[in-house]
C-alpha cells in the first residue's frame, strides 16, 4: 500500500518543483499546466521515489472502487500528459520508469522541502547584474557599458562560486532598457537580489555606480560610486565584486582563511588597456551573429592579440569565433578549426584556470580530430574549473554527450545551463534540438515555441518545428490522416528558417530533404540546383546540405558520397550521426559503419535501427 505519511511543502527534482499547497508543478519557476489526475499521479509517485507503485495502488487512490471508469485508458492518458509536461518519453524516461503490466517507479533524485526545515536556506541565493547604463550618452560607448556588465557578472560569479547563483549575462541583457519593476524581474528570474548602475567613460577615466537591491522589500542595501583610470579598471572591478559579496553577508569560501570572502583571484586579463578595449569592441560586434559582425569582431580580437600576444581571453574569443565560422560553413570547417585550435591551445596555456578555454579545446578535439578521449579530458577540466558556467554545461552536452548518444544526460546538462541563463536563445535552441534527437517531437515543438517567445524571428525555432513535423510525417504510414498537415507545417517552417538564416544556404539541405520526403520531388531538385549554383559561384556549401537533399530524393549512393565528404571536411552536421532519426534506414548499410569508423565512434551502434523502414522520397528504404 502507499504510505500515508504527511507530504512535504514542496518536492524538487531536476529542474522541476512541486508546490504541494498550491497544487502546482513549476519548471525553473515557471508554472507547467497539468490536469488534476496527472498532478495527483505525480504526487503518488513522488511519495515513494525509487519504489514500484503498482497499477492497483493507483486505481485505489485515483479512482475509488465505487466510481466506474475505463481505468486502463484513463491511467494511460494521465501518464501520457504527465510525461509530456516533464518532457520525456516512455522509452527514454528520465523521471518515471514504466514496468509493463505492473506499475511505475520514480527514478530521479528527489529533494523534499519543509517550511521549517533547512532545505531552502541551504540553496544559494540568486542575483542578477542588470545591464549597466551608458551614462556617457554616446552610442559609440555602448560597447563599454555592456562589457563592464559582463565583466562584473563573471567576476562576481567566480568570487561567490557555490555560495551565490549569478544569472548569466546573456539573460541579463534581455532587460536592457527595460521598464520592468524590480519585483517583476525578481519573480521572472527567481532572484533575491539585483545589481543595477551605470558607467561613464571619458577619455582615460571611468566612473562606475552600483546599487544592490533586495527584491523582497526593494531595499537598497549597498550603493557606491567608483572613479578610476583605465589602467586600474580590473582592480576596481574586483573591489566592486568584493563589496557586493560582503554586503550580501555571504559565508567564507570553502578552504579560505576565516574572514576572507574571496576565492583565488582570477588572473588579470591584460596590462594593455587598449588591447582590452579592442577585446570589448570585438565581443560587442560578435553579438550580431552575422557574417559581417563576425568579420568585425575578428578584426578587433586580432588587434587585441597584436597588442598583447599573451591575452588569454582574446585568444579564447578568437577560438570561439573560428569554431562558429566553421560550424556555419562561412569558412571550410577543416580550415576554420585548424586555425581555431591554435588559439584555444594558447588560451589554455596562458590561463590554465580559464574554464571556457578548456571547453573550447574539447570542442576542437571533437571537431578537428574526432579525438573523443581528448575531448572528454578537456571537458572534465572545464567542469572542474567552473561547473556553474552555462557555456561549459552546454558545450559538455554538445561536445561529449551528444556524439555518444547520451541524450538524456545532454538534456539535463542544458537544463542546468538554463537555470542560470533562462533567457538565452542559443541554449533554448539546443534544448529543442536535443529533444529532436531524443525523438520527443512534441517536446521539441514546445521548446521552439518558447524560443519564439524570446525571439520571434528565430531561424532555429523554425528549424526545430520543421524537422519535428517532417519526422512526424515520415513516421506515419501512407494514407495517414495527419500526413498532409504535417508536410505543410514541415516545409513551411523550413522555408522560413532558410529565409531567416544569416547564411542563406545553411538550412537549404534540410528543406530539400523535407521536400523530397513529402513527395515534392521537383522542388527538392530545385533546392539541389541552388546548392550547386552556390558552389559553382565559389561559395563554400556544407556537404551535408547535398547529402540531406539527395537522401530526400531517394538517391542513396549520392547520399553516402556526400556524407563521406562531410566526415572528411569536418562538417559538424554529421556529428549527431548516431541520433538522427532520418538516418535509421541506412544503419544496416556497410557504408554507414564505415562512416562511424572514420569518426572513431562505436561501430556496434551502426546496427541500431537496422531493419526499420522509413519514407525517403516516394519510397521506403529497408
Amino acid at each position: 500500500m502507499l504510505t500515508s505519511e504527511p507530504m512535504p511543502d514542496a518536492i524538487r527534482f531536476g529542474s522541476f518543483e512541486v508546490d504541494i499547497a498550491a497544487r502546482q508543478l513549476r519548471k525553473r519557476g515557471v508554472p507547467v499546466h497539468l490536469r488534476d489526475k496527472s498532478f495527483l499521479l505525480l504526487l503518488l509517485l513522488l511519495d515513494r521515489p525509487g519504489a514500484v507503485v503498482t497499477r492497483e495502488d493507483l486505481r485505489t487512490r485515483l479512482w475509488p472502487s465505487d466510481v466506474f471508469v475505463d481505468f486502463d485508458n484513463n491511467l494511460n492518458a494521465a501518464m501520457a500528459a504527465l510525461r509530456q509536461a516533464l518532457g520525456e518519453s516512455a522509452d527514454r524516461p528520465r523521471f518515471v520508469e514504466t514496468l509493463p503490466r505492473l506499475g511505475y517507479r520514480f527514478i530521479a533524485p528527489v529533494e523534499t522541502v519543509h517550511l521549517d526545515g533547512e532545505s531552502d536556506e541551504a540553496r544559494p541565493a540568486r542575483l542578477v547584474v542588470l545591464p549597466l547604463l551608458n551614462l556617457a550618452g554616446d552610442p559609440a560607448q555602448e560597447y563599454f557599458s555592456d562589457a563592464m556588465t559582463e565583466d562584473l557578472t563573471t567576476e562576481l560569479a567566480a568570487l561567490t562560486a557555490g555560495r551565490l547563483g549569478v544569472i548569466a549575462r546573456t539573460t541579463a541583457m534581455r532587460y536592457k532598457k527595460s521598464r520592468k519593476a524590480v519585483a517583476q524581474i525578481g519573480q521572472e528570474l527567481r532572484v533575491q537580489y539585483l545589481v543595477e548602475g551605470g558607467v561613464r567613460l571619458e577619455g582615460d577615466r571611468v566612473a562606475i555606480t552600483v546599487q544592490l537591491i533586495r527584491v523582497g522589500d526593494q531595499t537598497h542595501i549597498f550603493a557606491q560610486r567608483y572613479e578610476t583610470g583605465l589602467g586600474d579598471l580590473f582592480a576596481v572591478r574586483n573591489r566592486i565584486a568584493e563589496a557586493l559579496s560582503a554586503a550580501l553577508g555571504l559565508p567564507d569560501a570553502p578552504g579560505a582563511a576565516p574572514g576572507r570572502l574571496s576565492a583565488p583571484r582570477r588572473k588579470k586579463p591584460t596590462d594593455d588597456v587598449a588591447a582590452y578595449r579592442e577585446y570589448m569592441h570585438g565581443r560587442h560586434e560578435e553579438e550580431a551573429g552575422t557574417p559581417d559582425g563576425m568579420a568585425k569582431a575578428m578584426e578587433h580580437f586580432q588587434s587585441a592579440i597584436a597588442r598583447d600576444p599573451n591575452f588569454a581571453l582574446a585568444h579564447a574569443a578568437l577560438a570561439d569565433l573560428w569554431s562558429s565560422l566553421g560550424f556555419f560553413g562561412y569558412v571550410r570547417p577543416i580550415e576554420a578549426f585548424s586555425t581555431g585550435i591554435w588559439h584555444a591551445v594558447e588560451a589554455a596555456r596562458l590561463d590554465d584556470g580559464l574554464a571556457e578555454a578548456h571547453a573550447a579545446l574539447a570542442d576542437f578535439h571533437k571537431q578537428l580530430e574526432y579525438d573523443w578521449p581528448a575531448a572528454r579530458r578537456e571537458m572534465a577540466r572545464a567542469l572542474e574549473l567552473n561547473p556553474a558556467s552555462p557555456t561549459v554545461r552546454v558545450r559538455h552536452a554538445v561536445t561529449v554527450l551528444l556524439p555518444e548518444e547520451r541524450l538524456e544526460e545532454a538534456i539535463a546538462e542544458i537544463e542546468l545551463a538554463l537555470d542560470l541563463d533562462p533567457l538565452s536563445a542559443g541554449t533554448r535552441a539546443w534544448l529543442g534540438i536535443m529533444r529532436l534527437y531524443a525523438r520527443n517531437y512534441d517536446g521539441a515543438i514546445e521548446e521552439a515555441q518558447r524560443l519564439l517567445d524570446l525571439e520571434p524571428a528565430s531561424c532555429w525555432a523554425q528549424f526545430i518545428i520543421g524537422i519535428a513535423y517532417r519526422q512526424k510525417y515520415a513516421d506515419l504510414p501512407d494514407g495517414g490522416r495527419e500526413r498532409p498537415e504535417f508536410a505543410r507545417r514541415a516545409i513551411g517552417a523550413l522555408e522560413t528558417a532558410a529565409n531567416l538564416a544569416p547564411g542563406s544556404d545553411f538550412f537549404l539541405g534540410w528543406l530539400g530533404h523535407a521536400l523530397g520526403v513529402c513527395g515534392r520531388e521537383e522542388e527538392a531538385r530545385g533546392a539541389l540546383e541552388r546548392l550547386y549554383a552556390l558552389r559553382q559561384a565559389g561559395k563554400y556549401v556544407l556537404p551535408t546540405n547535398f547529402a540531406w537533399t539527395y537522401f530526400g530524393l531517394g538517391d542513396i549512393d549520392a547520399t553516402f558520397e556526400w556524407l563521406d565528404r562531410a566526415v572528411d571536411e569536418r562538417d559538424q552536421m554529421i556529428i549527431p550521426i548516431l541520433s538522427y532519426a532520418h538516418l535509421d534506414p541506412l544503419r544496416g548499410d556497410a557504408r554507414f559503419a564505415a562512416l562511424l569508423g572514420k569518426m572513431k565512434l562505436d561501430r556496434r551502434q551502426a546496427a541500431d535501427g537496422a531493419g526499420k523502414k522509413a519514407f525517403v522520397g516516394n519510397r521506403g528504404v529497408p
